[in-house]
């Protein structure tokens, strides 16, 4: 059984003239169970789309998505107990402290605080996060902060599937680091799969790679590239 599998994926948004962008245009992938994949492709190619179908908050026009055999459109609540994500636009509860938000997070996946505490902290360790800081109100805290709490946040359900939008933006690269080593160490530990966008190329030492490409005319549509990597390597176990 295969963690994710798309069939001819099509998904269309219309513009205020009634233009109508193809921003997904028959997108078909499959991904291992424990397999990482990264999505390349310029601004506007549908990245962040094929994300967000991935996750079930956007609906597809046509075509098949399964998350471990399970069909995400028809059964989009069993599938997002599957899996998590983290995007560039990450939302909080500004007044809270990082940590009110990561218990408030748990809670929601029925984590109780006892449970989450000790997660959480082996978590902001492991990231690179002072703990110290966890207390201070996020909106307190810098743009890169609050990303590392939206990955801790990701993370404390320990999911089967981790969707990646770009999640080491805002970071520096000591974080960054931190945060690669950090995904290659819960993958091996949990055998999830990871589907990633954004700096692919070290991201998780990413072995296979899936290109989306703009077609050259007037709407920026944009289509799956016949690049995508064949091969089926694993990554790299992390080092104890």
């Amino acid at each position: 059984m295969k963690a994710l599998e798309l069939k001819n994926v099509d998904k269309s948004f219309k513009k205020r003239r009634g233009e109508v962008v193809r921003a997904l245009d028959g997108i078909s992938l499959s991904v291992g169970k424990g397999e990482v994949v990264g999505i390349l492709g310029p601004n506007g190619s549908g990245k962040s789309t094929l994300v967000r179908v991935l996750s079930t908050l956007v609906l597809p026009d046509a075509g098949e998505v399964e998350v471990f055999g399970v069909d995400a459109v028809r059964h989009p609540k069993q599938v997002q107990r599957m899996m998590n994500r983290v995007s560039v636009e990450a939302s909080f509860f500004k007044k809270l402290s990082a940590m009110e938000n990561l218990l408030y997070g748990s809670k929601l996946y029925g984590v109780t605080s006892r449970e989450a505490r000790p997660r959480i902290g082996e978590i902001l360790d492991n990231i690179g996060f002072d703990r110290k800081r966890a207390t201070e109100p996020m909106e307190h805290l810098s743009r890169g902060m609050q990303q590392k709490i939206a990955l801790a946040r990701a993370l404390l359900t320990s999911p089967v599937l981790m969707l990646l939008d770009e999640p080491t933006t805002g970071l520096d690269p000591r974080s960054k680091k931190d945060v690669q080593a950090f995904i290659r160490k819960i993958r091996t530990a949990h055998d999830s799969s990871k589907h990633l966008r954004g700096d692919t190329r070290r991201l998780s030492g990413c072995p296979r790679r899936a290109g989306l490409s703009p077609r050259c005319r007037a709407g920026g549509i944009a289509r799956a590239a016949a690049r995508a990597c064949r091969r089926r390597a694993r990554a790299p176990a992390a080092s104890p």
